[in-house]
């Protein structure tokens, strides 16, 4: 593809214990009706499949595994998901635990808005947080269910077509997803948010379809803002967490006409906040009251520089320290330039950041922006 279009495919894209101070709060309790069993085999046996990963020997999927188009599949994300780990999920664990340990914390709530199905980074930034956020213009897709699949080949490589862009730079690419979710089979991001919860070592134990009313309240019946909840329990710390993803609109005008999925991030209080490859959306006037939302409701901010401008961090409420190299947004994106970041990077000469990130995915190119409240 030419470079060019790979990138203007990239605009309006989305794209891996401890106190938080006095702000935070647990959530308000969330009245929720019980959860509709969804159909088809276990969750947990979708996503692994899904993900290319074995499955136990009396699921449903165990004979499906035998398939070629299976094998093929699963020798595919073997090798994605191993290059993936050496090029970049290793050196940031290893950043990580010398400058950014406090991403660790058990925090109440991250925040991950214009997420899409990336659910890879933000877990990877911030492994231990009870609940994450997330939301998107992306569907939902229907629940998949292998064991309904005419051709698994077609599926699969619909899947792999989808995610590739975002295991091989670090954000998902808008036409490859349009694509996506124009199939029939494996469309919508919950396919994508089950291979990255089973390649990251999560066994999901509960799936249920949910909606928002204009108040924020959660339930299971269709209608209003369309998400859906899973909880999946950490293999190796043990934790409980619950993931929400949300098909909305946070523009200004978005939320106008439909406050539900900001209501109901509202009862979850003070947290963490994740944004990547955000197409520098929070510089522009129609998007900001999810960006003073952000602000209003974050202890901690970790982003690239398309996220929340530079000017809006008060430095009498935020303390800011830069990773990386600041070179200027992408041309598609040049009318985004911050020279007062390119100053603060060049005075500040700071420590290198290790992988490639947000839309910049060489890392000689690439910045991290860590805010802490004071």
């Amino acid at each position: 593809m030419n470079i060019r279009l790979f990138l203007i495919a990239a605009l309006f894209t989305s794209s891996i214990a401890g106190s938080i101070g006095a702000r935070s709060h647990r959530p308000a309790a969330q009245p929720e009706e019980s959860a509709p069993v969804i159909p088809g085999p276990p969750p947990n046996d979708t996503a692994r499949f899904l993900a290319g990963m074995p499955v136990p020997p009396n699921s449903p999927l165990a004979a499906l595994t035998k398939d070629p188009a299976w094998q093929e599949h699963s020798g595919y994300f073997e090798k994605a998901f191993a290059k993936l780990n050496t090029r970049q999920l290793e050196k940031l664990h290893n950043w990580q635990t010398a400058n950014l340990p406090e991403s660790r914390n058990r925090y109440p709530v991250v925040y991950y808005m214009f997420s899409g199905p990336d659910l890879l980074y933000v877990d990877q930034f911030f492994p231990n947080a009870s609940v994450y956020i997330m939301c998107g213009k992306e569907p939902l897709g229907p629940p998949p269910d292998p064991s309904r699949i005419t051709n698994l080949s077609v599926a699969f490589r619909n899947l792999e077509n989808a995610m590739n862009a975002s295991l091989t730079t670090s954000y998902f690419i808008t036409e490859d997803m349009k694509v996506q979710f124009q199939q029939q089979n494996l469309g919508g991001t919950v396919p994508i948010l089950y291979v990255f919860l089973a390649r990251a070592g999560k066994d999901i134990q509960e799936v249920s379809y949910v909606s928002l009313d204009r108040g924020g309240g959660i339930h299971q019946a269709r209608g209003g803002t369309p998400g859906v909840k899973i909880v999946y329990r950490d293999r190796k710390s043990g934790i409980t967490q619950t993931l929400y993803y949300f098909t909305t609109d946070i523009s200004d005008g978005g939320i106008s006409s439909n406050p539900g999925f900001m209501n109901f991030c509202a009862h979850f209080g003070v947290g963490a906040s994740f944004l990547k490859s955000s197409s520098y959306l929070m510089f522009e006037g129609s998007f900001g009251r999810v960006r003073n939302f952000l602000l209003d409701h974050s202890q901690l901010i970790v982003q690239d520089d398309s996220g929340i401008p530079l000017a809006n961090f008060s430095s009498s409420k935020w303390n800011l320290r830069l990773f990386g190299t600041y070179v200027g947004p992408l041309d598609i994106f040049r009318q985004y330039n911050q020279p007062r970041l390119h100053q603060l990077f060049a005075e500040n000469n700071p420590q290198p950041f290790p992988i490639g990130f947000g839309y910049q995915w060489n890392f000689h190119r690439s910045n991290l922006i860590v805010a802490n409240r004071n």
